[in-house]
């Protein structure tokens, strides 16, 4: 009975205000992996689970922008981006199938975790795919505005998108305290990115600011779609979901190699320029949406929360001694509250 109380729960998760990108980000898209998948978790080892995913998502998320931009020689990427993001979505894929393939063993093929479908059920796929994968090249691009604690203050607006979409598309009622907060994380934003030491009154320029809600509108629009996808059919396995999601990103990060990079990976090789920095980065936006997932499963929202408002503390501070970073008063009370907005945000769901 526990079992199945917690596999009801697992429907009724609210996805507003999380990146499912994950890994495509932030962002969670990103298996949401099945209990199933992991076996049930005694109750004398719960607090342990939930510890090791809070640090496990606290590490993540905070090393995602370092890594990007410590991935840069000489202030450019020697790397074909597109390559890379090709290969978050073969990883993603095939983590996917992997959970697939451990259900299968456990369970056996039922009509809810097969993986052949029909061409209406996959018709839906290529939308979310796409942004996505303009999403995520712009993560790339964005650093040349702003460094990596600017970026992960800045890629919280992701949350006003998504709340906004979600009353406007989805017709879901925000509260009164999510709106305020709405408001707060805007304030946070703009005084985390306050300088005083120029004539500039922001630290991040003009284009940095655009690309930032670019890519918020994005991240909030492609999150609501996926989660409108989602509950279509609530029955279906998210791992087949989140396969063949993954399928059309390599199929459109495959097109962006032709496109963008096909003399450079024809002439230089798939793998130029690659270095251990650019795969750990790899790894890190595949795995960060598998460790939202299991906090999804093994915690709570408030982990996420507490998660996000240290990562951006941890990854300032690691920026000071890898970048020569200034930990400046303005950016220590804008990412305060930052972290405040994303709690409320968090706290304040109207209750159904």
């Amino acid at each position: 009975m526990e079992h199945r109380k917690l596999k009801d729960q697992d429907r009724d998760v609210d996805l507003a205000g999380v990146d499912l990108e994950g890994t495509r980000g932030k962002d969670l898209l990103v298996p949401v992996i099945p209990l199933s998948t992991f076996g049930g978790v005694p109750g004398d080892r719960q607090w342990k689970r939930k510890s090791l995913v809070t640090i496990a998502l606290t590490i993540l998320t905070s090393s995602q922008a370092i890594l990007i931009v410590w991935s840069k020689r000489a202030g450019k990427y020697e790397y074909s981006v597109t390559t890379a993001n090709f290969l978050v979505e073969t990883l993603k894929c095939a983590l996917s199938l992997a959970f697939l393939m451990r259900i299968w063993n456990r369970e056996g093929v039922t009509e809810d975790n097969r993986l052949s479908t029909t061409l209406n059920e996959v018709s839906v796929y290529p939308i979310p795919a796409a942004l996505y994968l303009v999403k995520n090249l712009l993560q790339y691009y964005i650093f040349a505005y702003v460094d990596a604690p600017g970026y992960q203050i800045l890629k919280n607006l992701n949350i006003i998108s998504t709340g906004v979409l979600y009353r406007i598309i989805l017709k879901r009622e925000l509260s009164e305290i999510q709106w305020a907060a709405f408001v707060l994380l805007c304030a946070g934003c703009t005084t985390a990115q306050l300088n005083s030491n120029s004539d500039r009154v922001l630290d991040t320029p003009f284009q940095g600011w655009v690309m930032a809600v670019v890519m918020a509108l994005l991240s909030g629009f492609a999150g609501v779609y996926t989660e409108a996808i989602i509950k279509k059919r609530p029955s279906r396995n998210i791992n087949v979901q989140n396969f063949w999601l993954y399928i059309f990103g390599m199929m459109f990060n495959a097109i962006a190699i032709f496109v963008q990079d096909f003399d450079a990976v024809m002439n230089k090789g798939f793998f130029h320029g690659y270095s251990l920095i650019t795969t750990l980065m790899i790894l890190n936006h595949a795995l960060s949406g598998i460790a939202v997932s299991m906090v999804m499963k093994y915690a709570d929202n408030i982990v996420k929360v507490y998660s996000t408002s240290v990562a951006m503390l941890l990854t300032a501070v690691v920026s000071v001694f890898l970048f020569g970073f200034h930990l400046s008063l303005a950016f220590f009370l804008g990412s305060t509250v930052v972290s405040v907005s994303v709690y409320l945000h968090s706290i304040g769901k109207v209750r159904r």
